[in-house]
């Protein structure tokens, strides 16, 4: 099993360098067969230039022959009555093969021709000069093939024989380089597959040598800690969120099967502001886990400038069961999600008006960070226990535990938004009651 997974890997990592090296060996062969094209266009078309201007030499000098032996496909000489009086081999006879002419400020034009009946198959590349005579102008016409775009065929087999080389020496170095590396991890590997099997809390074997192995090693029995602490952790927070889902559920089942045994006698409006209370609460609750849900995706806050001192002054304006002071710095400024920053502030400001006796006392202020501060006046938190009410669906005692508004996810929710926010959310000493802080950096000016 060991030799089928480094197999695999070492084919499939083959499998890719050989196409990455016959992508880029794709690419460059297009470059240089581009620029190996443009540089034979280039060519020809300076050997047709130059073969025209020799024919033009010739009429200047009156020493034009009635039939031009060249190396060019074509080669005809018109004089200004439109008459062919002078042709190459294969041009003898055939009428004039093209009406093209210079532009009237110049002498010269260079153009690519197809179909032309007396010459061969395919586009020809034509030079036309124009030669003043006291006649008349007369015309020079020079072709020959145009260039194919492979240029010749040992062009594109040379470029694909060296493509298929480079391709073979990448597959096997890599097989190489790869068989050799997985050894010691498909070993590994199998250390893994062993302790996943039997859990019982298995780690893997340190090696004693001090090089990137043991340093997977390592990480891998830092991953099976973490792992088996989410799955504990997990394992409670599903049976904490069904016991209280089942909670609201299991009431309004009751009031309804209590309705329905007698119809008749049943305050019916009272049965539907209780059951309302119960949809209310479950309500609330899946809401959280929603909230919860998408804070544990990483979804990334919205990013923007947040005076708090105006974002408490606007949460506290909200009647509540208790008298809240507010005590605000102006000019705390922090980058940071207002919804989201909103929401964190509700849910200290809910949590300390449960438990608060007389009054909620709000601080915001400067401390080389932003401090936003929520002290009610209640029962207050043990000091060992002050982490607890972080978890979810954590239960302590009487006097903390929640009660019928809370849904065991506001502490939680708004500790995950303060550390989306690169700041901390804790629970500090103080006189009386719980006092919640919760520090962020502030926003560069």
């Amino acid at each position: 099993m060991i030799t089928r997974f480094g197999g695999s890997m070492r084919r499939r990592l083959a499998l890719f360098a050989s196409l990455a090296m016959a992508l880029i060996c794709v690419v460059v062969n297009s470059f240089v067969l581009y620029a190996l094209y443009n540089a034979t266009v280039e060519y020809k078309r300076v050997e047709v230039v130059d073969y025209a201007l020799h024919v033009v030499h010739m009429i200047k000098r009156n020493r034009l022959p009635d039939r031009i032996s060249s190396g060019m496909d074509g080669v005809q000489v018109v004089d200004a009555s439109g008459r062919v009086i002078a042709a190459g081999e294969h041009l003898t006879g055939a009428p004039r093969i093209s009406h093209l002419s210079p532009h009237a400020n110049s002498v010269n034009h260079v153009d690519v021709i197809c179909d032309v009946p007396a010459l061969p198959d395919g586009c020809q590349m034509l030079a036309v000069f124009r030669v003043y005579q006291p006649e008349g102008d007369w015309l020079v016409y020079v072709s020959d093939a145009t260039v194919p775009w492979y240029v010749t065929p040992q062009v594109p087999l040379f470029l694909f024989g060296l493509s298929a080389g480079l391709v073979a020496l990448t597959w096997l170095g890599v097989s190489r380089v790869v068989a050799r590396t997985l050894a010691p991890v498909d070993r590994i590997r199998a250390k893994l597959a062993e302790v996943s099997a039997t859990r019982s809390g298995m780690r893997v074997p340190v090696p004693e040598t001090d090089d990137e192995i043991r340093d997977l090693a390592l990480t891998a029995n830092q991953t099976l800690d973490r792992l088996e602490e989410a799955a504990e952790q997990q394992r409670r927070f599903a049976s904490d969120a069904s016991h209280d889902l089942r909670s609201p559920i299991t009431a309004m089942r009751a009031q309804v099967e209590e309705a329905m045994l007698h119809p008749h006698d049943a305050d019916w409006p009272q049965t539907g502001e209780a059951l309302l209370a119960s949809l209310d609460r479950l309500q609330a609750i899946v809401s959280d886990l929603l909230t919860l849900a998408k804070l544990d995706a990483g979804e990334p806050p919205r990013l923007e400038p947040v005076d708090l001192g105006e974002l408490v002054t606007a949460e506290t304006r909200r009647p509540r069961a208790h008298r809240v002071v507010v005590t605000v710095q102006p000019g705390v400024v922090v980058t940071g999600d207002r919804l989201r920053l909103a929401r964190l502030l509700t849910n200290l400001l809910d949590n300390a008006d449960r438990h608060a006796e007389c009054t909620v006392i709000v601080t915001v202020r400067k401390d080389g960070q932003a401090l936003l501060e929520v002290l009610d006046d209640g029962a207050g938190i043990a000091p060992d226990k002050r982490e607890m009410v972080f978890n979810r669906f954590t239960r302590l005692d009487a006097s903390r535990s929640r009660d019928a508004g809370g849904t065991g996810l506001g502490l939680p929710i708004a500790r995950e938004i303060a550390a989306a926010h690169h700041g901390t959310l804790t629970i500090e000493d103080s006189e009386t009651g719980a006092r919640f802080v919760l520090r962020l950096p502030l926003r560069e000016t």
